[in-house]
């Protein structure tokens, strides 16, 4: 069996037209300030500057593996089952590969491509007739900790419409939202896919500065992704590092609600561009803040910026040690918290900047690690039709756990314990 990658197609499934098959994927490209011709016609795969074309396999090879990956419930939608190894199979055979490696504990490289380690795994699944435990859980059929987290939400929409809030009555008296949610339009339901930010101990990290004396930020805050019924959780930062301040000051990200969908960061570079999420239409909600400064109350009241800022994305951080963010929010790749509440280590596969990833002379493949598990479920487990289009992110601060019915997540050092269980297994 020949190796199976991006971009493999069984041959009578060649799209009769590049641009449309790729338009619902690569809408967001549009964006960049110089076009990127491969856009239209490529899949852009993880390494830097690689863009694949189609390349025709004989026989229907790529059904065979999407039909296992069905299956095997790594690919749930059967609609997905169409010759073509984009990136919706791209992403199922990483996570295939990811549960070999973390919950069976057998080592499998995660790189997305299907070569002989992993259809050796694929055989191995196919005769035990085998089925992941993601499989077990939905939307409907939720985990304990899903319900809990559920709860958390619906308990903080309840409480801030209860409750006059400076930030939220900042959102809700501005003329254009963007893509950040009034309080009366937050989405709690299960129907979507959550993801939760929680910045660490704001009040107290205020003033914390680095070496040369500038305020800085670690990636030291919490993400939890509600996806299908399960908990997945990760690690990063919700707010700027003062190296990529700009002439008018850190742009932070206003706490509440916003709409996120599946995209593109770095669009304007051909050889950097990656999978990441974006505002829905026009932008999210910031504050302006000088670099010296962190989040204060003060700052908070000096207001929002007037428009929707559409450059705060969800992206990678490297492998988690330094704070790539200038304005987004980042997730680090080295390490991340299971469906069962397991810490998992990426560290032997995850890239710490753009130069590491691929394969290099005597060392693993190296990816985006956690990161890639991240984008990778909600490619796969997404609601049907969306293909993570609709991605609901919920930024709050550590305190808001003082609403939840989970006795543990109350401790003031919830949030910083489990980061630290996280960054020590990088």
């Amino acid at each position: 069996m020949a190796t199976l990658s991006l971009g493999k197609v069984d041959a009578d499934a060649m799209p009769a037209d590049k641009a449309k098959f790729f338009q619902h994927y690569h809408a967001s490209m549009e964006l960049a300030e110089t076009p990127i011709p491969q856009r239209k016609s490529h899949f852009r795969d993880e390494v830097n500057g690689v863009w694949r074309d189609f390349q025709v396999e004989p026989g229907t090879q790529v059904r065979g593996l999407q039909q296992f990956l069905h299956n095997a419930g790594f690919l749930p939608k059967d609609y997905m089952i169409d010759g073509v190894y984009g990136y919706p199979t791209q992403a199922a055979v990483r996570l295939f590969q990811e549960y070999v490696r973390t919950v069976e504990g057998i080592d499998c490289e995660p790189d997305g491509a299907v070569g002989p380690n992993t259809n050796t795994h694929i055989q191995r699944w196919m005769t035990g007739g085998l089925r992941c435990e993601w499989a077990n859980w939905s939307n409907q059929n939720p985990s304990p900790e899903y319900t809990q987290w559920l709860s958390l939400l619906g308990k903080s929409k309840d409480h801030f419409k209860a409750n006059a809030s400076e930030i939220m009555d900042l959102v809700n008296k501005h003329p254009n939202t963007g893509d950040t949610l009034k309080i009366d339009n937050w989405q709690v339901g299960a129907d979507k896919v959550h993801f939760i930010g929680l910045r660490q101990g704001e009040a107290d990290r205020a003033t914390a500065v680095d070496s040369k004396g500038r305020f800085t930020r670690q990636n030291d805050d919490l993400f939890i992704l509600l996806i299908n019924g399960m908990v997945f959780k990760f690690w990063g930062s919700t707010d700027p590092t003062p190296v990529h301040a700009k002439d008018d000051g850190n742009p932070f990200l206003v706490e509440g609600q916003h709409h996120y969908q599946f995209g593109w960061h770095k669009v304007s570079d051909a050889q950097e561009i990656y999978r990441a999420l974006r505002g829905a239409t026009d932008g999210v909600l910031v504050y302006r803040v000088p670099e010296a400064a962190g989040l204060t109350p003060a700052e908070v009241a000096g207001g929002l910026d007037q428009k929707p800022n559409g450059t705060i994305n969800i992206h990678w951080s490297g492998a988690g040690r330094s704070n790539w963010s200038a304005g987004c929010q980042v997730i680090a790749g080295s390490s991340y918290i299971n469906h069962k509440g397991n810490v998992v280590s990426c560290a032997k596969y995850s890239a710490s900047d753009y130069t590491q990833l691929g394969k290099k002379p005597g060392i693993p493949w190296k990816g985006r690690g956690a990161y890639n598990v991240f984008t990778d479920l909600l490619m796969c487990y997404s609601p049907p039709g969306t293909f993570a289009r609709s991605v609901i992110y919920t930024l709050g601060r550590d305190e808001t756990l003082r609403l939840a019915d989970v006795p543990e997540w109350k401790d003031a050092n919830f949030v910083r314990n489990t980061v630290k269980r996280m960054m020590d297994a990088r």
